[in-house]
């Protein structure tokens, strides 16, 4: 990009020639350009040669890219692509993308982790992500140049490429990429080369090419973790303790085991599973034995067989303390003791709220519940465990969390550890923690020396789930009595569990209206409520609860001012930066507010950020309006939805929409309809029967997303968290606007909303 400063100094350029092609790589100083063949799943499946890392041309023109981050539907793996075709020139016809092998990321001194981040499912416009493949394009590109000068005996000064094909004018002679592609390996530049200028582009920002996966997705080509099949594989069928915390008392697998196809059975302890000390090499640091249950498992030839004898199979467990929960009701009934207590800490702290005087007071208390991430693909994997090596194939998140987690149990030195990324058929933050990664392998390690698939059922996904955080939250806020604006907020927030790393306060601590100065007094609190059910990484964490709860108390507070929701908003955002404003405006205008609705309709409007607002030019921020309709029965319909919002710019416009689209439905059905149950400390849904969810056959909103607001800052900002936040208080927003009925809490299903 223009400003960005990248240090050549600290990129290590190595080639290698193969089979008349060429590959090349950007590395530490240092680091060895050899390469373990990773067999016939992985990224290096030409045995027998040795690649160097990130990009290898082919005699036939192929361009092989190989991304660290795994591929799960938002398109990260094209992104990344198109960073390097951008500077490489070569046809995007021509360009395939593998996963990126991450134990040879570590036996490589971090060959691919310098210039990305570490084999997690992230975006692929971070900024020192651009700027580092956009350098492994343009090194590739002066290479061939230079070899195709060599062979004209001509200045590589004068020899251009475009598409794949290198060109020299004065003479109209031309050759393919993969013509010279075996001679470009062998060169080396003298200093890498200088970067194109935005306004140089041709890709990024200029075309929306689609997903790179599409085409074997449409045919049944693509693998994903479920796909997998390897010779002489077995299956496994887990069941793991109904109340989490809970211990395995007594199984008789005598039962099991006389039942057709069965091999063996086997019993997952915690106290088992730890065999090395990890050091702080996972993304998420908690690949340790508390996020294991215990369990048994069933290995068969087939799954089928595997679970009827799971099933059969008699079990007693000892349930422990999780049981005191009789339902959900009693761990939010202490969330909200331990919240109203006043000891929490204090996030942000400014003035005195309480010596804050005025006539209108807006007090309330919001909640949002437990909810189930809801992949489509089921979890699991599969593993080949021997004395001396561990093989996995899996759909993971992050593929270090599950290399490490695969190290630490079994045993094995990380040379010894293969992981085999494939397409990841939904993540929303569920397979991030690898934890169902660490089951496959304890299963395959009691049963070495044989491929174990391993798959969760349904009913085992949605009941040993690593749910959304459930947040528990009291606003109060004294308004002016002149300008109806609050002269004080105070808040007190709690979280249910005891994990820090799933308890953020984005959406919550760092909203402008509290960071501005425009409100004088403000004391925001958390606490956590520890308890026995475990939550986890979804989708925006805590940030798609924190925005329901904020953006709905601020509407609160303009309709107990009497002053327009959109006005209110502005006015609290005077003080702070001009894209905020911007995106709110346009927001409203394309919604048409302020128009005369017909009874029981209503606009409502909510602005938020991800994933910090307080940092400025950084991140987004996305302005929603939603129009909505209730019938006197009581039947909501949400009629429209449109969405402004600034990222800086924008890399790839149809894929940004996809991001706006599928999260906006993802937070609209969040807001509408989920919601974990507990009986007797036991989750109680099972499967889509009992879990509402939307779907394709429902009647959905129009949603227009509205490009305008973008700012143009040199950044290409997060967008796939964003939209679950501002979809949901937007809803409920206009519900008041519609009926006069304010939802604090969701899901919005368990609302009365009839009227007369």
């Amino acid at each position: 990009m223009d400003t960005i400063e990248l240090d050549r100094r600290s990129f290590l350029v190595t080639t290698g020639a193969v089979a008349g092609g060429m590959a090349l790589a950007v590395s530490p100083a240092g680091a060895s350009s050899d390469v373990v063949a990773a067999g016939p799943w992985g990224p290096d499946a030409a045995a027998g040669n040795e690649f160097s890392p990130w990009i290898e041309i082919a005699a036939d023109d192929t361009v092989t890219i190989r991304v660290p981050n795994p591929e799960s539907g938002n398109g990260t793996m094209t992104q990344i692509a198109m960073n390097v075709a951008e500077e490489l020139e070569c046809a995007w016809s021509n360009i395939r993308v593998v996963n990126a092998s991450v134990s040879r990321d570590y036996t490589e001194n971090h060959v691919y982790t310098v210039a990305s981040l570490p084999f997690f499912s992230g975006h692929g416009t971070d900024r020192l992500r651009m700027a580092r493949t956009f350098q492994l394009g343009a090194s590739a590109r002066e290479r061939l140049k230079a070899a195709a000068a060599a062979r004209w005996k001509v200045p590589a000064a004068e020899v251009t490429a475009k598409d794949g094909i290198l060109s020299h004018v004065s003479t109209s002679r031309t050759l393919r990429f993969g013509e010279v592609a075996g001679a470009a390996a062998g060169i080396k530049l003298a200093a890498e080369p200088s970067l194109k200028s935005q306004a140089e582009w041709t890709l990024i920002g200029k075309k929306s090419p689609s997903k790179l996966f599409i085409p074997d997705l449409t045919t049944g080509k693509a693998v994903y973790g479920i796909d997998v099949k390897l010779p002489g594989m077995v299956h496994a069928a887990l069941r793991q303790v109904p109340v989490m915390g809970g211990r395995l008392k007594s199984h008789k697998p005598e039962v099991a085991l006389r039942m057709p196809g069965v091999r063996a059975v086997v019993v997952i302890d915690p106290a088992n599973s730890r065999k090395t000390p990890l050091k702080d090499e996972t993304s998420f640091g908690v690949a340790n034995t508390t996020e294991v249950q215990h369990g048994v498992a069933v290995i068969a030839d087939h799954f089928w067989q595997a679970k009827m004898a799971l099933d059969a199979l008699p079990v007693e467990w000892e349930l422990g303390s999780g049981t005191h929960y009789r339902t959900q009701d009693d761990i939010y009934q202490g969330m909200a003791s331990i919240r109203d207590t006043g000891e929490g800490k204090v996030v942000l702290a400014r003035g005195d709220p309480a010596s804050a005087k005025g006539k209108r007071v807006v007090e309330g208390e919001y909640l949002t519940p437990y909810a189930d991430n809801a992949v489509m693909e089921p979890l699991g994997g599969t593993a080949l465990v021997t004395a001396d090596s561990c093989q996995m194939w899996c759909a993971t998140q992050d593929s270090r969390q599950a290399y490490w987690v695969a190290i630490d149990e079994t045993g094995l030195a990380p040379e010894k550890v293969t992981v085999h990324n494939t397409l990841v058929g939904g993540n929303f933050g569920r397979r991030t923690q690898a934890e169902d990664l660490r089951m496959v392998v304890a299963i395959a390690r009691q049963f070495p020396g044989v491929p174990v698939k391993t798959i969760w059922t349904r009913e085992e996904m949605f009941r040993q789930g690593r749910y959304r955080t459930p947040i528990s939250t009291r606003f109060k806020a004294v308004l002016d009595d002149a300008s109806g604006l609050p002269q004080a907020v105070s808040g007190d927030l709690c979280f249910a569990g005891d994990r820090p790393l799933f308890q953020l306060t984005q959406g919550y601590g760092d909203p402008p209206y509290f960071n501005s100065g425009a409100i004088p007094n403000v004391r925001l609190t958390t606490t956590n409520f520890p308890v026995h059910v475990l939550n986890g990484a979804y989708r925006g964490p805590c940030f798609n609860s924190n925005a329901f709860i904020t953006e709905t108390f601020i509407d609160e507070c303009a309709h107990a001012a009497g002053i327009d929701p959109v006005e209110y908003r502005l006015a609290l955002l005077a003080k702070w930066e001009k894209p905020w404003s911007d995106v709110l405006r346009l927001a409203a205008s394309k919604a048409g507010w302020g128009q005369k609705l017909p009874k029981g309709e209503g606009l409502g409007v909510a602005i938020t950020s991800w994933p910090m607002a307080t940092i400025h030019n950084f991140g987004s921020v996305m302005a929603t309006v939603a129009r909505i309709s209730i019938s006197k029965q009581g039947v909501l319909a949400v009629k429209r939805v449109d969405i402004a919002f600034d990222c800086g710019k924008v890399a790839n416009a149809d894929a940004v929409r996809a991001q706006i689209e599928g999260g906006t439905l993802f937070g609209l059905n969040m807001t509408l309809n989920e919601e974990v149950t507990i009986l007797n400390g036991a989750i109680v849904e099972g499967n889509y029967d009992e879990y509402p969810m939307l779907r394709m056959g429902d009647s959905l909103p129009e949603i227009h997303v509205h490009f305008e607001a973008l700012s143009g800052h040199d950044r290409f900002d997060l967008m796939g968290e964003l939209p679950v936040g501002p979809i949901g208080p937007a809803v409920g927003n206009a519900i008041y606007s519609a009926m006069g009925k304010r939802l604090r809490s969701t899901p919005f299903r368990k609302q009365d909303l009839s009227w007369t």
